[in-house]
């Protein structure tokens, strides 16, 4: 039975890639900063799975958070601060936790379970297209996604011979996040003729996951949008 471990397991996009590792019959770790919060979902996923309170905004308790962790097939880190931010209105606080969150927290995540890592074991991480598209208020967003471009090559040569990828999903339209919002502007524009959905981001997290021949690639499930 493989264990999957997903960091920021209980919304949104990894709730979801929660669910669909549990559906197979995994061992699954979600979580989220606020401990009873992960508790819940798990118990909603159900299967073998259980919750953790770990906040990569406080990346020297993350050790101390994944004490019990004994195993990893499977690392899956979608956590994130979406909080808007620009240089007109530069909130410093929101800018620091942000970036805090995405790279150096992924990178102790990383570094804290990677000696738990089995055979084959592989690790995903989660941007998203305001890497190269940015929007009002991206700044943190956009810059934070970038860099996920340099520590996936850094990792994957410091954690070989086990593998990571990124993903950077486009806007998901059937996501808790969008999927009540009407005419979305990449709506027109994306050459699919419609948004991304959940379950192609799941299997493309999937994919990255399983094929033992990607290492150190960013896989865009946007749609096209950028082409244009």
């Amino acid at each position: 039975m493989s264990t999957s471990i997903i960091v920021g397991g209980s919304n949104g996009l990894g709730r979801v890639i929660a669910q669909h590792f549990a559906d197979r019959g995994d061992t699954v770790v979600v979580t989220s900063r606020d401990k009873a919060r992960a508790e819940a979902v798990a118990a909603e996923i159900g299967g073998a799975t259980r919750g953790l309170g770990v906040d990569l905004s406080q990346p020297d308790t993350i050790a101390s958070a994944f004490g019990d962790v004994t195993e990893v097939d499977h690392l899956v880190i979608t956590a994130t601060s979406q909080v808007p931010n620009s240089l007109g209105e530069f909130d410093l606080d929101a800018a620091v936790t942000a970036l805090t969150i995405k790279l150096v927290g992924y990178a102790e995540t990383v570094r804290v379970l990677r000696d738990r890592f089995r055979p084959g074991a592989s690790v995903v991480l989660f941007g998203g297209v305001a890497k190269d598209r940015p929007y009002p208020g991206s700044t943190m967003v956009t810059t934070h996604n970038a860099g996920l471009t340099g520590l996936v090559k850094t990792l994957a040569v410091e954690i070989a011979p086990h593998r990571v990828n990124v993903v950077h999903p486009g806007i998901v339209g059937d996501s808790p996040k969008w999927r009540d919002v009407p005419d979305h502007p990449h709506l027109a524009r994306t050459p699919i003729g419609r948004l991304v959905t959940m379950a192609e981001v799941v299997d493309a997290t999937d994919f990255l996951l399983r094929n033992s021949g990607v290492n150190a690639q960013e896989l865009f499930i946007e749609g096209g949008i950028l082409a244009r």
